[in-house]
C-alpha cells in the first residue's frame, strides 16, 4: 500500500508540533504567513495544510463546531456550491491535565486561487478538525485542501493539469478517502460526475442522489 513519508515538525516556534508528510513545503519560505497560521503546500498535487489559532468562540456549540468553521471558511473564501460530505460527533481527548474537545468535518466547495475570478474556481475537498482548548480560550483549526476537479482557467492547471487530478495511489501517496463512504448530491451533473469519479479512484464507496426531473 502506498504511504507518505511523515516527520514531526515544530509549529509556532516550537510551542507545538505535528506529524505530516514531508512532501508539504513550508509556505513561509516563499511568502509571508499571518502569525496565527502555519501553512504548508505540496505544489505537485496542489494540496495544502493549514494550522490556525483563533480566539475561542463560546457561542459555537461543541457539537458541530467543525461544520460551523467549515461553513465560515466557505463564506470567507467566497466559495460556491458548498456541500457537507461528513461530520463527526464530539470526542474529548485528555492531554495531560487538560481535556480537549475535538470535532471534524469534510466538505466540498468551489474555490478560486489567489485573485482569480469565479470562472476559474476549482472543486476542492476540504478536511477540517477543530480542537477546542477551553482552558486557554483557543480554537485550533487543522485544515487540509485536496483538489478534486481543476478548472482549465485556474493557475493550478499549469502545474497539475486541468480536470480530475491523478489518484493519490497512482502518485505513490495514501488516498485520503480510502475506507470511506462518499454521499454525493447532484451526482448526475457534470461536476457531480467528476466528484463521484474522483472518490471512486481514491478508494471510497460512492452513493449519489439526483433530481429525476432535471436533465443535465
Amino acid at each position: 500500500m502506498p504511504e507518505d513519508i511523515c516527520t514531526e515538525r515544530p509549529l509556532y516556534g516550537g510551542s507545538i508540533s505535528s506529524t505530516f508528510p514531508v512532501r508539504f513545503q513550508d509556505v513561509s519560505n516563499i511568502r509571508q504567513v499571518p502569525d496565527h497560521q502555519e501553512a504548508f503546500v505540496d505544489p505537485s498535487r496542489d494540496e495544502s495544510l493549514i494550522f490556525e489559532l483563533l480566539d475561542l468562540k463560546p457561542d459555537v456549540n461543541d457539537n458541530g463546531s467543525a461544520v460551523w468553521f467549515l461553513q465560515d471558511l466557505a463564506n470567507e473564501q467566497d466559495a460556491q456550491g458548498f456541500t457537507l460530505v461528513e461530520q463527526s460527533g464530539v470526542v474529548e481527548v485528555p492531554i495531560g491535565n487538560v481535556s480537549v474537545v475535538v470535532t471534524t468535518a469534510i466538505g466540498q466547495m468551489g474555490i478560486s486561487k489567489a485573485r482569480q475570478g469565479r470562472e476559474a474556481q476549482n472543486v476542492v475537498q476540504v478536511y477540517l478538525a477543530n480542537l477546542r482548548l477551553k482552558n486557554v480560550g483557543t480554537d485550533v483549526l487543522v485544515v487540509g485542501y485536496e483538489p478534486i476537479l481543476i478548472s482549465p482557467l485556474s493557475e493550478s492547471a499549469a502545474t497539475v493539469g486541468a480536470g480530475v487530478p491523478a489518484p493519490a495511489a497512482q502518485s505513490g501517496f495514501l488516498p485520503m478517502a480510502e475506507g470511506k463512504v462518499a454521499m454525493i448530491t447532484g451526482g448526475d451533473s457534470i461536476i457531480g460526475k467528476f466528484v463521484c469519479y474522483h472518490f471512486a479512484l481514491e478508494g471510497a464507496t460512492v452513493a449519489f442522489t439526483y433530481v429525476e426531473s432535471i436533465e443535465d
